[in-house]
């Protein structure tokens, strides 16, 4: 049996890990805040798969306490991948596979510069779900993840160890698909992600206000047509089908509160850097400047700063 790590135990993690569990697979939680909460009432998962309760899982406030694993999984923001090499170091053996299943662009690297490329994957989740109380986490709609090999010997392939995931997750009652071209698979996402996590801090909206408002949902649909074109300026390709479903989802959806919005009330860090400044300085480099995009991310990062106390860094 595959024994699995998940690496923050927030909405994204406990909802996959969860699912994982009760399917009956092992997996192991790392736990921050939540750990004395959790220990004594378990995790709680409100989800359209099928409420359930872990009564008794297994969590640990410390990385090194945890056993080594065959799939490491990082369901943590970027903003804490300061702890990302000693947690990594602790959970993994020389054959562990990393499944990072972050938001953005190039956000693979760190686990790689950790356990080497060729043994880390990575992933994009398709998903509105909270973490509304300590273990308690709400799924709400959709919940697909893509996901494919990050290092260049496994590149354009869908590989065994891939293969072995698919079969665990879809145990689990999980949509996941394999891709071989995982670039073109995160541009993809971040044409959802741009727009929709930026504008809901920027605008104060939920996804039903930004749909609802015609200069709103252009400036949405803008921004995607600019990722669009960053890709294609990186060699990679966002259909145009892709962004009218992407659209049409939305507006079915229910109302969303992103969760960029989300820290960003809780005055915790937000992504800026990994979903907005890494894209905006590859399309740079690549030849192309999106000009809404670049006006968006300078926006978040002051709104970022001002909104924690810091001062600004230099970037671009």
């Amino acid at each position: 049996m595959t024994a699995y790590a998940i690496l923050g135990t927030g909405a994204l993690g406990g909802l996959y890990g969860g699912l994982l569990a009760r399917a009956g697979h092992e997996v192991h939680f790392l736990l921050r805040s939540d750990y004395d909460h959790v220990r004594q009432h378990g995790i709680l998962v409100d989800t359209t798969l099928g409420d359930f309760h872990l009564d008794q899982p297994n969590i640990y406030r410390r990385a090194c306490d945890m056993p080594k694993v065959d799939v490491a999984i990082v369901a943590w923001k970027t903003t804490q991948n300061d702890a990302l090499a000693t947690t990594l170091n602790c959970v993994c053996h020389s054959e562990t596979v990393v499944l990072v299943l972050q938001n953005g662009l190039d956000v693979e690297r760190p686990a790689a510069e950790v356990v080497g490329e060729n043994q880390v994957l990575g992933g994009c989740c398709f998903l509105c779900c909270n973490k509304v109380g300590p273990g308690h986490i709400r799924h709400m709609d959709y919940g697909r993840i893509t996901f494919g090999e990050a290092g260049r010997e496994h590149a354009g392939r869908i590989t065994n160890r891939m293969q072995a995931i698919v079969a665990d997750f879809r145990t689990a009652g999980i949509d996941i698909q394999p891709a071989a071209d995982f670039t073109a698979v995160r541009w993809r996402k971040l044409a959802w992600n741009i727009p929709f996590n930026g504008l809901s801090v920027v605008l104060d909206a939920d996804t039903n206000q930004v749909m609802s408002d015609p200069a709103a949902s252009q400036l949405a649909e803008d921004l995607m047509h600019e990722v669009q074109l960053s890709a294609a300026a990186c060699g990679s390709m966002v259909e145009e089908s892709e962004i009218r479903k992407l659209l049409e989802d939305t507006r079915k959806m229910v109302p969303y509160d992103s969760s960029m919005r989300l820290d960003y009330l809780a005055r915790r860090p937000i992504e800026v850097e990994s979903i907005f400044g890494n894209p905006l300085r590859a399309a740079i480099d690549a030849g192309y400047v999106p000009a809404k995009i670049e006006m968006l991310y300078h926006q978040l990062r002051f709104l970022d700063e001002r909104n924690r106390g810091t001062e600004s860094p230099n970037s671009i």
